[in-house]
């Protein structure tokens, strides 16, 4: 019988179904190996008192303190009307701010009794606002006496350390049980080949794994942290190697765009001329379809920077060579978007085989799953016999029926959004590999792009095309200034006057809602803390069109709509049918409406930085300057409200994805823990961290071109098994 390796138990088997099953549900933690991989977000030293002037509002946080003060108050409710009821204020401090602890009811006796003026303890609770002080309602907390054995057994050294927690799981029960699971460290077999490790001074991967749990002094903690950035730099790393090993191994066919065919043709009829950017990045591209291995390059370029048609002409070059192209967009409004903007461009040239269609004419068609069967057949019927040079489609596109005469390059547009699975199923309906374009209006720094895209070549967009107009942002803070809010109404008034349509922006929509386990639950004193829920389009739209935008034609769109009726919003709305477009984020890329200028962004706090960016610029795309409003009930000394002063105080991506990764530090790249999975990033941050990437990557290429299947190193490849298997959809997604 096999022995379960120490590192893969099971977490049930090792701290018991209760502790195992919340950290399962509430931390992804499954096995032994991934609770030693939970590291400390920071330490804390006895003998220091921690930062509550600046803690983050909503989120959970432990904090090290001492008890300034605690009151305990009596007053009547309707529980206890002859004024029973009870709440203890306590005080907490650590000489940067002061922090106030509040506790209902039967929950006040123990720390009524426990919590003194000079105690020190470790609290942890949701940091909220009620009557505009900062507080924590109801926090867990562990008592820290110098003298009890158990806890400086628990916390061993001078140094404590903090984990990332949840409600259900404080940090200092994660604490104990690490103590449990820390002997299996010594079992942890070591993906860095010796002679990496030995060239660089880092330290065995058993020893980081106790160092980062159990430092005596601040140098531990370096040490390790220096040794598990690597680990998760080179694994990463020489993944993404490996596929571009394997990629560079396949064969395509070349694609050389005829001297007078199409691509001449189209160009001819651009009634602009291409940016000096377009054109370069064009050459590169059509460089890489000339060779006879599949191309694999990433197009990242700001809003509005003309990325689609440097896509488009990639695809006309290689229809001109005789292939078929496919665009994969991520939504149905997008794809339908694309396929209107493309063949309104192309004109005589999307009428092949048509009365009419020019003597070097294609067919586009469009192919997405909410169509007719019978449109549906023709679109098939065109792309198996070669009728369609081109393709747009969504995920429909993927599916076995779909056949195509001579595939020769896939586009993925907002590439983040795809697969790797789906990605490959469309690569692998060529007769050869196609050639690849990913392409991405979320600006990447060097080093994300290294991490993220890194078995891709990069191209860069910066530029935008002339015509374009500038696009003014501002911060309107509801909750300080309401008149501020009613100004805004006020200037979508006057655009619409103008002869312009607006945008109004909600994070949700309206009727699903609101998560039925929570319906009808009691509330408890911390839910009545928290903030309202996010404003809802349907609520807005209803509330506008009655009252600030009355008489304005105001129309709805959402993600849950039929895909018709969202296509028929799209159509009226381009086609200056409706004034107002009250709509989730489904409009956040690629809707190309150039005479809208106005955009009202409610609830502004809820959505991250790039996303902001994404939906501004959605605005300012005609020849009117464009204006974007940032709608917020966070106070002004807010992190949430201190990043929309920086989202309005520049147009410049690249500065604002710093800015964006900065805040959601570790492997948080593209938005993946808004979806709620884990990242591999847990040590590595990407920003800071460049070199180390840079020199791994570089390692990595010299292991792989030596030996691409790792066959003496087994223990990297073990770690590459394990990254692979829960990462796969994280990251190498992305190429």
């Amino acid at each position: 019988m096999d022995l379960v390796p120490a590192l893969e138990e099971p977490l049930k088997k090792v701290l018991g179904l209760a502790t195992a099953k919340v950290m399962a549900e509430h931390l992804g933690l499954h096995t032994v190996g991934d609770l030693l991989h939970h590291y400390p977000r920071r330490y804390e030293e006895r003998g220091q008192l921690t930062h509550l002037a600046d803690l983050p509002m909503d989120e959970h946080v432990t904090v090290v303190a001492q008890v300034a003060d605690a009151r305990l108050h009596t007053f009547a409710s309707a529980k206890a009307p002859r004024g029973k009821g009870q709440r203890l204020e306590v005080t907490i401090t650590d000489g940067s701010g002061r922090l106030q602890l509040v506790f209902f009811g039967a929950g006040v006796h123990k720390p009524h009794k426990e919590l003194l003026p000079g105690t020190r303890a470790m609290f942890a609770g949701k940091v909220s606002v009620f009557n505009r002080r900062v507080q924590l309602a109801h926090p867990a907390y562990e008592l820290l006496r110098g003298d009890a054995e158990e806890t400086v057994e628990t916390w061993a050294g001078a140094l404590i350390p903090i984990y990332p927690a949840t409600a259900k799981l404080e940090s200092w029960k994660i604490g104990k049980a690490l103590q449990t699971v820390l002997p299996s460290a010594q079992e942890a077999v070591d993906p860095l080949p010796e002679s990496l490790r030995a060239g660089r001074g880092l330290v065995g991967l058993p020893e980081a794994l106790l160092k980062i749990h159990r430092p005596h002094t601040k140098a531990d903690v370096e040490d390790a942290r220096a040794r598990l950035k690597w680990d998760e730099a080179f694994v990463l790393q020489v993944a993404l190697a490996r596929r571009r090993h394997a990629d560079a191994q396949l064969p395509a066919v070349a694609r050389r765009p005829k001297p007078d065919g199409l691509l001449t043709a189209f160009d001819d009829r651009l009634p602009f001329t291409l940016t000096e950017g377009q054109r370069k990045v064009s050459a590169e591209i059509f460089t890489d379809l000339a060779t006879e291995h599949p191309m694999h390059r990433l197009l990242q370029g700001e809003v509005g920077s003309g990325k689609t048609m440097v896509a488009l002409r990639a695809m006309l070059a290689v229809v001109d060579a005789g292939g078929q192209a496919a665009m994969l967009a991520p939504t149905e409004v997008l794809a339908q978007q694309h396929h209107r903007s493309v063949t309104e461009m192309m004109g005589e040239l999307a009428e092949g085989g048509m009365l009419g269609g020019a003597e070097t004419a294609t067919k586009v068609v469009l192919l997405t799953g909410s169509m007719g069967a019978a449109a549906r057949r023709h679109a098939l019927l065109d792309l198996a016999t070669g009728e369609a040079g081109l393709v747009i489609g969504t995920h429909a596109l993927i599916e076995d029926k779909v056949k195509f005469h001579d595939l020769g390059l896939v586009v993925v547009d907002e590439q983040h959004r795809f697969g790797v699975e789906q990605r490959d199923a469309l690569r692998g309906k060529g007769k050869q590999p196609p050639h690849l374009l990913v392409m991405t209006a979320t600006p990447i720094p060097r080093t994300v792009a290294m991490t993220v895209f890194g078995d891709l070549e990069t191209s860069v967009l910066d530029q935008l095309p002339a015509g374009r107009s500038p696009i003014a942002s501002h911060v309107v803070p509801a909750a300080d200034k309401p008149h501020f809010l009613a100004r805004a109404w006020e200037r979508v008034r006057e655009e619409v006057e103008g002869g312009h349509q607006a945008y109004v922006v909600c994070p949700r929509i309206g009727d699903e809602e609101d998560d039925p386990k929570k319906a009808g639950r009691k509330k408890s004193p911390e839910d009545e803390a928290e903030r309202r829920p996010p404003l809802a389009v349907l609520d807005i739209a209803e509330q506008l069109a009655a009252g600030p935008l009355r008489g304005l034609r105001v129309e709805v769109l959402h993600g849950r709509m039929q895909p018709d009726d969202k296509d028929a919003v799209m159509r009226r709305f381009a086609a200056g049918e409706a004034d107002v477009l009250v709509a989730t984020t489904v409009i956040e890329v690629g809707v190309n409406v150039p005479n809208a200028t106005a955009m009202v962004i409610m609830d502004a706090d809820r959505f991250g930085v790039s996303q902001l960016h994404q939906l501004r610029g959605r605005v300012g795309r005609g020849s009117a300057p464009g204006l974007c409003l940032l709608v917020t009930e966070m106070p002004e000394a807010s992190p949430a409200r201190q990043r929309l002063t920086a989202v309005a105080s520049t147009l410049d991506g690249f500065e604002l994805s710093r800015i964006d990764l900065e805040q959601r530090r570790e492997g948080d790249v593209l938005g993946q823990a808004q979806s709620g999975t884990r990242s591999s990033l847990r040590m590595l941050a990407v920003i800071d961290d460049e070199e180390i990437i840079a020199e791994a990557r570089e390692e990595a290429a010299a292991i792989v071109a030596a030996d691409p299947e790792l066959t003496g190193l087994p223990g990297l490849r073990t770690a590459l098994e394990a990254l692979l298997d829960e990462e796969r959809e994280q990251y190498l997604e992305k190429g």
